[in-house]
Parts: C-alpha cells; sequence; structure tokens
C-alpha cells in the first residue's frame, strides 16, 4: 500500500508576529500557533491520494510540545498517523539539521514495512517564518531520492508521479517519475478541507500522536540541532518604512479619480 508523508511546520499566526527589540529575533512565547498555510495544501493533496488508492498518510513535524495541536488538526482532517519530533537536542536546527531529523523519521516509519520503496513524500514549497524553500529539496537528498519542487499539479499513475509547474508565462513543465519521490507544492494544487467534528472528536478519540526523541532516531549528535547547523540567523528585522503616503477617502469614484491623477502625477502610469 502506497504510504504517504506529509511534512509540516507550526507557524506563528502571522499576524501575532513580533520582533524582540533586544535580541531581533522572533518573540514565539504567548503566540498562538497555526499550521504553515501551504502545508495545508501539502494535506490536502495526500488525502485526495488516500481518497483515490486507499494509501496511508503520515504527519510529520519537528518542533517543541505545542506543536502537537497542529499534528492534532492534521489528523482531525483525516491523517492516519502523526509523529511530533521533539526533543532539547533538536533546537536551534537550520534547515539542513531539518531535514536530516526528518529522513531519520521516515526512515525509522519504512524500516518496519514489507515494501520500503513504495511511498512518496508532499511537503509545502516554504513556510511563511523561514521563507527558505530549502528543506524539501534537502529532505530528498538524506532520503536519496529524485523531488520536484513548487508544483501545481499531481497526479499518480502505474507507481508514477505525474507533476506540472508553471516555468514561465504560459510555459508549463509536465514530468513523470517512478515512486519513491518527494514533491513541494504551492497553494495553487488546490483548496484544504475544514476539519469535520466527526473528524475532531476521531483525531482525540481514536488517534495518538508518536512522540519521538533523539534517542528514539539514534542520529549522528553533530548532525542535530545547533551542532548540525551550519547556517546561522545573526538578526531578523521589520524592514524601515521609506517615503511617504496619502490616505484617499470619499466615494470609489473620487477616490479611482484622485489615485489616478496622483498615479499619473508621479509618471507611473
Amino acid at each position: 500500500m502506497l504510504k504517504i508523508f506529509v511534512c509540516i511546520k507550526q507557524v506563528p499566526a502571522i499576524s501575532e508576529v513580533r520582533i524582540d527589540p533586544k535580541t531581533g529575533l522572533l518573540k514565539r512565547e504567548g503566540i498562538p500557533g497555526m499550521i504553515n498555510p501551504v502545508d495545508k495544501n501539502a494535506i490536502e493533496l495526500a488525502l485526495n491520494f488516500k481518497e483515490k488508492f486507499g494509501s496511508i498518510v503520515y504527519i510529520l513535524s519537528m518542533g517543541p510540545p505545542q506543536a502537537e495541536d497542529a499534528l492534532r488538526e492534521a489528523l482531525a482532517m483525516g491523517a492516519d498517523h502523526a509523529y511530533l519530533l521533539t526533543d532539547k537536542r533538536f533546537a536551534g536546527a537550520d534547515t539542513l539539521s531539518t531535514s536530516y531529523t526528518l529522513g531519520l523519521a521516515i526512515k525509522k516509519v519504512l524500516e518496519e514495512e514489507a515494501d520500503k520503496e513504495n511511498y512518496l513524500v508532499i511537503c509545502g514549497s516554504q513556510t511563511i517564518d523561514g521563507d527558505t524553500a530549502q528543506v524539501g529539496p534537502q529532505l530528498a537528498e538524506e532520503l536519496q531520492i529524485p523531488h520536484f519542487t513548487f508544483i501545481q499539479n499531481a497526479e499518480l499513475k502505474d507507481n508514477k508521479i505525474i507533476v506540472e509547474k508553471l516555468i514561465k508565462n504560459d510555459l508549463i513543465m509536465k514530468a513523470e517519475c517512478k515512486l519513491p519521490v518527494l514533491i513541494t507544492i504551492t497553494n495553487e494544487i488546490n483548496i484544504p478541507r475544514f476539519a469535520t467534528l466527526s473528524g475532531i472528536v476521531d483525531a482525540f478519540d481514536n488517534k495518538k500522536i508518536i512522540v519521538l526523541n533523539a534517542d528514539d532516531l539514534n542520529p549522528d549528535l553533530n548532525k542535530i540541532g545547533i551542532n548540525g547547523s551550519m547556517t546561522e540567523v545573526w538578526k531578523i528585522f521589520l524592514p524601515e518604512q521609506k517615503g511617504e503616503y496619502i490616505k484617499l477617502s470619499g466615494t470609489i469614484e473620487s477616490v479611482v479619480r484622485e489615485l489616478y491623477d496622483k498615479l499619473k502625477e508621479e509618471k507611473v502610469i
């Protein structure tokens, strides 16, 4: 049976993001979290495949204990199994050590399966907090499988995946690859479903989250957390506002006319 792994991340609710003026880092304490938006599209795609082919959907997330909320939501949407990778030794991980750790978790699950080649990994293209788009490709390298990025359409057929992505203007790339393979997808691929009431009850009453720490994964300790991170964030800051702005009021017609005149005056149009 096809196994689908979806890697998700709990990120700060974007409207609540604050930056510590002293450290220049994101303030996460007391900030509500949510599933990274495009990761929900990844979950939806996995669930679509599950409904068509009877696949098993595994959700993985690396983060602090409160990331369990994101995994519960994924289970409520219809995922079958959820794994939380949490350990103080994972803290401070960059994309390289994150992908290494996720790779170990996927390999651990596959060790218990008879068919270790019939699987698909789906990731959101990037997160709204880091925005690097690096974890997906790096995870594919850890698993030693092919990958496609920024996919806008995907289909499964005869143990192969067929993908499409926009290259330039109206130029679309279409490719196919035998499983196993990893894809990162954009939010144009689908519209994520909402968890139903019965799904929420099922997620809490009948499904459990499996917690894995460093000892469970038996990693090279020099490749996880800060020790395994090859990059370092020096500072995060909000860009300073430059230039003046005007606030227009009135009827729609008058605002549009005034805006048009201003843009023409500035030779924008």
